[in-house]
C-alpha cells in the first residue's frame, strides 16, 4: 500500500473503449484516481454523478480524472453514457493497481466479509508520487472534498 511521498508503480489500464492509459503517460499533470466497487449501484452512482457535478472544477486544476473498478469495459460504456460521465472509467479486472493502493481487500458487506474494491480516492502529483488520499472515500462528500482540496493549492 502506497504512503504519501511514494513514488506510484507504472500501470496500464484500458478504458469502455478499448483503449490504453498508461499513468507515465500523465506526468506533468495531477492526477485523480477513484476507485469503486461496481458500476450502476447507489453509491457508486452517487459518487460518478458527484465528480460529473464537479468535473468542471477539476478540469479548471488542469487535472485528469479517473473512475476505477473491476466493471468490464460494456459495463464502463453503459455507465458512462446513461449518467453522461465526462471523465474516464478504466477497468482493473483483477483488482491488481488496487491492491497496490490498498482499494483492494477485505471488507465488510452486510454483515459478511468479502474480497473486493474498496471506495478510496488518490491525488498523484506532477512527478507520479502520491499526493493526498481518502481511503474509505464516501461517496456523496468524495468530490466536493478533492474540488476543495486542489482549489486550496492555488
Amino acid at each position: 500500500m502506497y504512503k504519501i511521498g511514494d513514488e506510484v508503480k507504472d500501470f496500464t489500464l484500458l478504458d469502455g473503449d478499448g483503449n490504453a492509459h498508461t499513468l507515465s503517460s500523465y506526468l506533468g499533470k495531477k492526477v485523480v484516481i477513484y476507485f469503486y466497487p461496481k458500476d450502476n449501484t447507489p453509491g457508486c452512482t452517487t459518487q460518478a454523478c458527484e465528480f460529473r457535478d464537479n468535473y468542471h472544477e477539476i478540469k479548471k486544476n488542469n487535472v485528469m480524472l479517473f473512475g476505477v473498478s473491476t466493471d468490464d469495459a460494456k459495463s464502463h460504456q453503459k455507465f458512462s453514457e446513461k449518467y453522461n460521465l465526462p471523465f474516464t472509467l478504466l477497468t482493473d479486472p483483477d483488482g491488481e493497481v488496487a491492491y497496490r493502493f490498498g482499494a483492494f481487500g477485505e471488507k465488510l458487506v452486510f454483515g459478511r466479509t468479502i474480497m473486493g474494491m474498496i471506495r478510496s480516492t488518490f491525488i498523484i502529483d506532477e512527478e507520479g508520487k502520491l499526493e493526498k488520499a481518502w481511503p474509505n472515500a464516501n461517496s456523496k462528500t468524495n468530490a466536493s472534498e478533492v474540488v476543495t482540496y486542489l482549489n486550496s493549492l492555488k
